[in-house]
């Protein structure tokens, strides 16, 4: 047993290098390709939500757009990442005669189509679920559809998705591994590379393994920690007095309703 961590720290100490630019093409490829998928959730997601034009040109147009989009969203929802990377990246290569996209940029744009896909439905659901009459309210007043998803809908949106966009992120960070499939250096390729220098296949995969549950760990506490900031404080103020500040009243945001 001694020895076995002789090993590990021997692994870490000796090829820290390899493990430190793994993990920041790791984190780089997904955090890069979770916010330009969100953006590409949020895209779709308004397009597929914004009502359909009385126009007759603009209403076809819409409809195209719509099932373009839905085809989008069912196909990298229906199949693997890893095939996803071999197609796009060979796919590239057949088409422009044998030029290869750059492996980074590659993996970030693998990550971010897959990423958007998930996006899409998850700020649809978001947007559905804002109540009906704050659509109502703003067009009463004036506002186009565009002026109330960015001044009052998205908002709401952003915030109630949060959770389901920090679960993206922590996925993207492990789902970075197949990448390597088309040669990108992230954490599980140099782990590869590792292996085959100290021929220490367990402890090198070992070592690997607790690096990703850190950060995924670490990523995960601290997008709790935002999402308990953006819920606000435990109670409000209601003033009932410009000028009186023994008018106001402090009421709790959750009051417990006494049991029978």
């Amino acid at each position: 047993m001694t020895q076995f961590f002789n090993d590990v720290i021997q692994i870490v100490a000796k090829h820290y290098p390899f493990l430190l630019r793994g993990i920041g093409y790791t984190m780089l490829i997904a955090l890069a390709g979770t916010l330009i998928g969100l953006l590409i959730g949020l895209a779709t997601g308004v397009l597929r939500t914004c009502p359909l034009s009385k126009n007759g040109f603009v209403r076809m147009l819409q409809k195209l757009l719509n099932g373009i989009i839905a085809v989008y969203v069912e196909v990298f929802r229906g199949t693997p990442m890893m095939v996803q990377a071999m197609v796009i990246y060979w796919g590239y290569a057949y088409a422009t005669g044998g030029s290869t996209l750059p492996l980074i940029p590659s993996g970030i744009i693998i990550v971010s189509i897959n990423t958007g896909a998930y996006m899409a439905e998850i700020v649809r659901g978001g947007i559905i679920s804002i109540d009906k009459g704050q659509f109502e309210g703003a067009a009463a007043v004036g506002m186009t559809h565009w002026q109330t998803m960015r001044h009052i809908i998205l908002p709401q949106v952003l915030r109630n998705i949060l959770p389901s966009v920090a679960n993206e992120f922590v996925i993207n960070i492990k789902d970075t591994s197949v990448l390597n499939v088309i040669g990108v250096t992230e954490l599980y390729y140099f782990a590869g590379i590792i292996k085959r220098e100290s021929f220490q296949t367990f402890q090198t995969y070992l070592v690997v393994c607790v690096i990703y549950f850190v950060l995924t760990f670490t990523v995960t506490r601290i997008l709790r920690l935002i999402e308990k900031k953006l819920q606000g404080s435990d109670s409000y103020v209601i003033c009932g007095s410009q000028s009186d500040p023994n008018a106001e009243i402090r009421v709790p945001k959750k009051q417990e309703v006494p049991n029978d």
